[in-house]
């Protein structure tokens, strides 16, 4: 084999792969077939062509919302038995604890719909929607803090760096609306100044080792929705115009020298923000709204960055054919005064969480977008520190959380899961973080295990290498 080395600027600004990919096409070829994984999607027919991702960020617990334990109420301050234990690991907030108290739920529950589904009175909107979703109350994780529990749930990874579900998804099946991005990022407000907050940030929704264009743009409550689309003083859209096309070019002649795919990405993110400063405005006026969909929504839904307006934001965007929208709300890490802080927390996203799905419903939207509403692991059936008959507070807990899901392909009407009286062990039909991920992209038509990208020599998986499976049982 002999290799054409060309002695001129270009060959001094190749990378090593470029270098060694003059002689070696055989690998280029296999590295576009790669590439082409995007273009050979869906794998079967897709149930959802969208997803709004409401993530409670700090994670709810599950006993005092979604997971009914009535037996719990005879255990006040009694000790957590050892049998029900089984000796898990705990964080450096309980570990120390001399004892682990019962700490019954205050709220009560009820019925619901002709499912009989059980739900928090926290909870009253979401629960007159309960046929409609199916509650998944046997989720886990091997997470026990924050950081790499919400970092696996949204990329499949405990460790960052890897493109989160938003990206995947763009990746794999495009855009369906030329003038907005593929993924957008909301992040909601929370009323309650003593709940306690989470720092997220933006490799969350980053593309990881996908190219950058399928990272996720955040959409800002306040000043410009989106940083540096806007032009500067002095500069109208005619300059603008001429400059994107000068820049354009110079990045096309990069191209043809060095052969870096992220030059091409470049280019179309230039061009993506030339088109959002038309789109961006449209999208963000909210004054041709309905007074109906204020009333469904609530008055929140005009203060911009509460979460109801970050419901109403997404639906639309989806509407316009955004693919993928995650909201982001904080302040669910109730490690005390739990009774104080969840019911406001709970009347942040409510009202507007079934809004949301009404709104999608009445537009006829709701049988291709799927909505997902959960955190990233569950709660601590006994009190973390001090237990009193008006407080208490909960620690981490992965072995068990609940999540609801609906429309787009989902079964409405079906509580799936089972956990033991203690809402601590799984005891029936349990749902690992890799299963969740495997049925989203199932309900977007996408077979996990062949929904691959070839880096660092690894075929890249958003499920990893461990077995996942999707759950039939919460597809109609």
């Amino acid at each position: 084999m002999s290799f054409n080395l060309r002695h001129d600027a270009a060959v001094l600004a190749e990378t090593r792969r470029q270098f060694f990919g003059h002689g070696a096409r055989g690998l280029g070829a296999m590295a576009l077939a790669s590439l082409a994984q995007g273009a050979t999607l869906p794998h079967f027919a897709p149930k959802a062509k969208r997803c709004i991702y409401l993530h409670m960020v700090g994670a709810p617990p599950q006993q005092d919302l979604l997971d009914y334990k009535p037996k719990m109420d005879d255990w006040y301050d009694k000790d957590l038995p050892a049998s029900i234990r089984q000796g898990q690991r705990l964080t450096t907030m309980t570990s120390g604890q001399s004892r682990f108290p019962i700490a019954p739920s205050k709220f009560k529950f009820a019925q619901h719909g002709k499912s009989g589904a059980w739900v928090s009175e926290l909870l009253p909107n979401m629960a007159k929607m309960v046929d409609d979703l199916a509650i998944v109350r046997s989720m886990h994780t091997e997470a026990i803090n924050h950081e790499p529990a919400i970092t696996f749930i949204q990329t499949g990874n405990m460790n960052a760096g890897k493109p989160c579900i938003g990206s995947w998804v763009s990746y794999g099946l495009g855009s369906m609306n030329q003038e907005l991005p593929s993924f957008v990022v909301l992040n909601a407000t929370h009323s309650n100044p003593k709940a306690p907050v989470q720092a997220i940030s933006a490799r969350l929704w980053s593309a990881g080792f996908l190219s950058a264009q399928y990272a996720g743009v955040a959409l800002r409550a306040g000043g410009d929705p989106v940083l540096y689309i806007n032009n500067p003083d002095g500069v109208d859209a005619k300059v603008r115009r001429r400059m994107l096309d000068s820049l354009g070019e110079l990045n096309r002649m990069e191209f043809e020298k060095v052969g870096d795919p992220e030059t091409q990405s470049r280019i179309s993110q230039y061009e993506m923000a030339f088109r959002m400063q038309t789109s961006v405005p449209e999208l963000t006026d909210l004054s041709k709204e309905t007074a109906g969909t204020y009333e469904m929504y609530g008055e929140d839904a005009r203060k911009p960055g509460t979460f109801a307006n970050s419901c109403l934001m997404a639906r639309r965007l989806t509407e316009r054919g955004v693919r993928f929208v995650q909201i982001y709300h904080r302040g669910w890490d109730v490690h005390g005064e739990l009774p104080e802080i969840l019911p406001s927390q709970c009347q942040d996203v409510d009202r507007a969480a079934w809004a949301l799905v009404q709104d999608l419903k009445q537009r006829g939207m709701l049988d291709d977008t799927l909505v997902i509403w959960g955190g990233e692991f569950g709660r601590t059936v006994y009190s973390q520190g001090k237990l009193s008959a008006a407080s208490y507070g909960r620690d981490h807990h992965p072995r068990c959380f609940s999540l609801w899901m609906a429309g787009g392909g989902v079964k409405g009407g079906i509580v799936h899961g089972e956990t033991d009286e203690f809402s601590y062990n799984i005891v029936k039909d349990p749902v690992h973080v890799r299963d969740f991920q495997a049925t989203l992209l199932h309900l977007f038509g996408i077979d996990h295990a062949r929904f691959t990208y070839m880096y660092q020599g690894l075929d890249q998986k958003l499920t990893g290498v461990e077995a996942a499976g999707v759950v039939k049982a919460l597809l109609s």
